[in-house]
């Protein structure tokens, strides 16, 4: 019992809510959406979706080893006897209402409590496997006096006979009276007066009165009460005045019976509400029940552990996967909160940066909701009473605000709220400006939240973060894997090295030339590095410096055809060109044709462009040696491997298709 007092007071308490912004952008109404499918009830469902995270650190334990133990008792049996509750608890709350419960609703309360002692019973042989969640049962009382009566009264959705020996009498009296009028009605309709006057041998009833289906020409013949006559007006149906006092005695009999029936419902409601309190509670333990093995089910689907809980900004997460990316996400370690609380991850876009970030938030959320995570146990999770984030453009249209100005407003407040039990989760913290100060204007953030005692995840683009992240305790760096052979993000955290945006290595691995790539590093980073590309048999900086025309930006001679009246500016293979309007800077293919047009590859498409609107931007001479490959640029990697193949042999069936 102390165990069910402890629950009580819990569930009772005061929690503090985290911001609600930070529920929406971690996506966490999508766990709750998610939790909802499992319950049985409407009320757990709604208590599902209200579900609020605590900061309760024995609260906390308490809920995850409730969901535990539940687990367990899943794993022995699935058929929880939970379900009857639907609808109950409005019942309840409406007996007072002046109304008393109708058959189907108390034929509702019945079925629960048939549930509740079936449940009780399903928990008798689970104290030992799971104590604290089969002791709850204990909080129902057994009214087995209500369920009884329901039973003896309320039959096949209708008041019984024998509920009362006066409703008893009062049936009898109604079938008796019923007899009697369908005997008196056959008489009459076989009787040879009234023969030549009906319509049709048959009897009708209009609202609730027999009738007989008389001709309109013999409406004087038949003495009685016209009730009702046909579309067109050739039938009258007439109640006979022989038949009409005994109809009043049935209708009699019947307005007693419904006054008996009321009575019953009235004495069957009046038991209930002797008994509202054991109602109540009852009716909160089986919604409790529903909630907890929706959890358990939950965890189930997603392999779910128990975190350990700890309040010293300790955060061990062991192949932790994103809960709403499934089973084929590629999982998460990370270990934080000795060494250091700040956490700067770099790396490529799409690199999974964002992701990691969102899934230590989402994962400390549902943590302290008392949801088991998806990790491997001995995953460890720290409490905070705060979880702030700057996570996406936030941009607001109705101010019409700029990304970077949304963006600093959000930090702003940010910094006003954060304490030494705040979790910080930044995204591309310092982007939408200027570099450079977009860079210090970063480090300065980052540097005072760290003041102020806050753990931290952040995601940036800038190496100079990673540098700060490198010479300041408390720092750590981290990482996104970049298979470069594939040229595909490999989703995975690699703490303890800087990342790099991989576009040096991408731009070498799709053809351009190692010597634009070493100057491009060098202007970035202010060092001298060697880059080797795999499609040149390039070896060594001296080697490449040999094979590479170094010259001065050099206008080439216009030259003018015989009948042109227009001078045409000649380009080669291989020149790098603007073009106007547009600005956008493309590579010569070939031409000029007929119409003084180039055949131009912009990006991956080749376009068809007058001449007038090329103008020489760098030349093939300063870009490329003379003996420069274009097919590195103008062909596909696998159409290069067709043509190697079909200059060594001839091979049937090989062909290479050129746009």
């Amino acid at each position: 019992m102390d165990i069910v007092l402890l629950w009580s007071i819990f569930i009772l308490l005061e929690e503090k809510t985290l911001n609600e912004k930070t529920f929406q952008t971690l996506e966490f109404h999508r766990v709750k959406e998610e939790l909802t499918r499992f319950a049985l009830t409407e009320e757990g469902k709604t208590e599902l979706l209200n579900m609020t995270p605590s900061t309760i650190k024995r609260q906390i334990e308490m809920r995850l080893d409730e969901v535990t133990e539940a687990v367990r008792i899943l794993e022995k049996s699935t058929s929880v006897p939970i379900h009857g509750l639907d609808g109950v608890e409005k019942l309840v709350a409406n007996l007072h209402k002046g109304v008393p419960l109708r058959p189907d609703q108390l034929t509702n309360i019945y079925y629960f409590l048939d549930t509740c002692k079936k449940l009780k019973k399903y928990m008798q042989d689970k104290q030992w496997l799971a104590p604290r969640v089969s002791a709850y049962v204990s909080s129902i009382d057994d009214i087995p006096e209500v369920a009884e009566e329901i039973n003896r009264c309320i039959r096949n959705g209708r008041v019984d006979d024998y509920a009362s020996k006066e409703l008893l009498r009062i049936r009898k009296q109604v079938s008796i009276q019923e007899e009697r009028l369908k005997d008196k009605i056959l008489s009459i309709v076989k009787s040879a007066k009234y023969k030549s006057y009906l319509q049709e041998a048959i009897v009708s009833q209009r609202n609730g009165r027999y009738v007989l289906p008389i001709k309109k020409e013999y409406k004087g013949k038949v003495k009685g009460t016209m009730l009702d006559s046909s579309a067109s007006g050739s039938t009258l149906y007439i109640e006979p005045e022989e038949l009409s006092i005994q109809q009043d005695q049935l209708l009699m009999y019947k307005l007693q019976e419904d006054q008996e029936i009321e009575n019953v419902l009235w004495s069957l409601t009046g038991l209930i509400q002797t008994c509202e309190p054991q109602f109540k509670l009852a009716i909160e333990t089986m919604v409790h029940y529903d909630v907890l093995f929706a959890k358990a089910k939950y965890s189930r689907a997603i392999d779910g552990v128990s975190a350990v809980i700890n309040e010293s900004h300790q955060v061990r997460l062991k192949n932790a996967v994103h809960p709403l990316l499934g089973k084929g996400a590629v999982p998460l370690s990370i270990e934080m909160g000795d060494t250091y609380h700040a956490l700067v991850i770099t790396g490529p876009n799409t690199g999974g940066k964002t992701v990691t970030i969102k899934t230590v938030g989402l994962l400390t959320l549902m943590t302290q909701c008392g949801l088991h995570i998806p990790a491997d146990s001995g995953s460890e999770i720290s409490i905070f009473e705060q979880i702030l984030l700057d996570i996406g453009d936030g941009q607001s249209l109705e101010q019409n605000l700029s990304t970077f100005s949304s963006h600093v407003k959000n930090i702003i407040a940010i910094l006003k709220e954060t304490n030494d039990r705040t979790l910080i989760l930044l995204d591309e913290l310092g982007s939408g400006t200027d570099p450079k100060e977009g860079m210090g204007l970063a480090t300065a953030i980052l540097d005072q939240l760290y003041d102020k005692g806050a753990t931290i995840l952040a995601t940036t683009h800038y190496s100079e973060i990673k540098h700060f992240a490198e010479e300041h305790d408390g720092f750590m760096n981290g990482s996104m894997e970049f298979n470069i052979d594939t040229l595909q993000p490999a989703y995975k955290l690699i703490v303890g090295e800087g990342g790099e945006s991989q576009a040096f290595s991408i731009a070498l691995k799709l053809g351009m030339h190692p010597a634009i790539i070493e100057k491009a590093h060098e202007i970035t980073y202010r060092e001298t590095k060697t880059y080797i590309s795999e499609e040149q048999d390039f070896h060594t900086k001296k080697d490449m410096e040999k094979q590479i025309i170094v010259s001065k930006y050099k206008r080439r001679d216009h030259t003018k055809k015989a009948g042109v009246k227009s001078v045409i500016t000649q380009f080669t293979k291989g020149d790098n060109v603007k073009i106007s309007p547009t600005g956008e800077l493309g590579i010569v293919f070939e031409g000029p044709d007929a119409m003084g047009r180039y055949i131009v590859q912009v990006q991956e498409e080749r376009r068809s462009i007058p001449h007038k609107r090329l103008s020489l931007y760098i030349s093939a001479e300063e870009l490329y040696p003379e003996d420069y490959d274009f097919d590195i640029i103008f062909e596909s990697k696998e159409n290069r491997k067709k043509d190697k193949l079909m200059g060594k042999r001839f091979i049937e069936g090989l062909t290479i298709e050129r746009e």
